[in-house]
């Protein structure tokens, strides 16, 4: 169990790597491009909300799954922007074997299962990977064109798509999505229906990508945002599941952690290291689930509102579980880097045992169990330096 607990971490340390990989999209605020590990997260929550807009035969927690997995290939192949001249066969091909690559850390039984659903997005044929796609169409259309200022140059991308390019096939499709761009492009009064009424949430989402966290990429210095800390968080749910201590609803859980911080837009993040008003920065956060959950109709922000609570409640096996992960992240990444933000809020291994391990223990003791001799040889060495 120890030597497939290693594998699986070896695969999600790697796919951190997904947070460096930059995107032609940029954030709706203009700021910088968009990398391809909060696109995920953007499209796993595009995936939630317009889920009563798919199909009768598609199951959203698959295509959530989907979403999360879809661009991890770009950590060895890079992305490929849509409007360039690009010999496709060339990156279908080196896409394959960088998927063989990547799922090939992770024990073969899960590994494989990984890769066929990749395979089945890529292949665009089940209803599954066909309302996966059309998401990962929509998403970067209305990252243009619902800025305030877009570029120039990214409008005529996307007109262009919608005259004859990738994204035409959406007016049949998905035509509720490609009236709405079509009226933005034109200056035409939108639409009032159960697309456009969803469409406000998920922009607002996107200033989750400027929240930055304590925590540091393993492969870069910069701090990450909590919206790629969701996506990862994500997947490390989904990869270790099968350490929790009680029976969990593993498609339950990533809707929560799809949603854990969605709050940070307004209440920011608050490092467990750090000095925080507790009372106030839950009232904080209170409003702010109030206030971006309205933001969509009923009776999903009830829906979305509940997840979140039962969330921040832990009580159930569920949330359990999703606190145990959350917590289990950062310190593989702290190992990582030389400390990171342990080296930052000055923490001792002390602290760790008051504020980490009690939740990783209560919802998946293996986890502790792996985590926990490395804890203590780092912080063992740190006291031995500064002797």
């Amino acid at each position: 169990m120890t030597d497939r607990l290693s594998a699986q971490i070896a695969f999600l340390k790697q796919a951190d790597r997904l947070k460096t990989v930059e995107r032609a999209n940029v954030l709706l605020d203009q700021s910088r491009p968009e990398n391809s590990a909060e696109h995920s997260w953007h499209l796993a929550l595009w995936a939630l909300v317009m889920a009563p807009l798919a199909a009768p035969d598609v199951s959203i927690d698959r295509v959530i799954r989907m979403l999360l997995l879809h661009d991890l290939v770009e950590i060895i192949v890079g992305d490929h922007p849509i409007h360039l001249d690009t010999d496709w066969q060339a990156v279908a091909e080196a896409e394959e074997r960088a998927a063989s690559q990547l799922f090939g850390l992770l024990p073969p039984d899960q590994g494989q299962e990984f890769q066929a659903l990749w395979q089945e997005f890529e292949g665009d044929q089940t209803a599954d990977a066909r309302f996966a796609k059309i998401l990962d169409r929509c998403q970067p259309l209305f990252q243009v064109l619902c800025a305030d200022q877009p570029q120039a140059a990214h409008i005529e991308i996307a007109q262009d798509n919608m005259d004859g390019g990738r994204v035409a096939y959406l007016a049949q499709a998905f035509p509720l999505a490609f009236d709405h761009a079509k009226a933005l492009l034109t200056g035409a009064t939108p639409d009032t229906n159960a697309f456009t009424t969803r469409l406000p949430f998920l922009t607002e989402a996107d200033k989750l990508k400027t929240v930055l966290r304590a925590s540091r990429l393993m492969t870069s210095d910069r701090f990450e945002n909590s919206a790629e800390h969701s996506w990862h968080i994500m997947l490390y749910a989904w990869v270790l599941s099968e350490h929790a201590e009680t029976d969990i609803s593993v498609a339950r859980v990533l809707r929560m952690l799809l949603l854990h911080d969605i709050v940070e837009i307004d209440a920011g993040d608050h490092p467990i290291h750090g000095h925080v008003d507790h009372a106030a920065q839950a009232a904080k956060e209170e409003a702010a689930a109030q206030r971006l959950f309205d933001l969509l109709p009923a009776p999903q922000n009830a829906a979305f509102s509940d997840l979140w609570h039962e969330f921040e409640a832990a009580e159930s096996a569920d949330a359990v579980f999703a606190k145990a992960v959350d917590r289990f992240q950062t310190p593989i990444a702290n190992l990582e880097t030389g400390g990171g933000s342990w080296v930052d809020y000055d923490v001792t291994y002390a602290q760790i045992e008051i504020r980490v391990r009690p939740a990783i223990e209560t919802g998946a003791p293996a986890l502790w169990r792996w985590l926990q001799p490395q804890l203590a040889a780092y912080f063992q060495t740190q006291v031995a330096m500064d002797a």
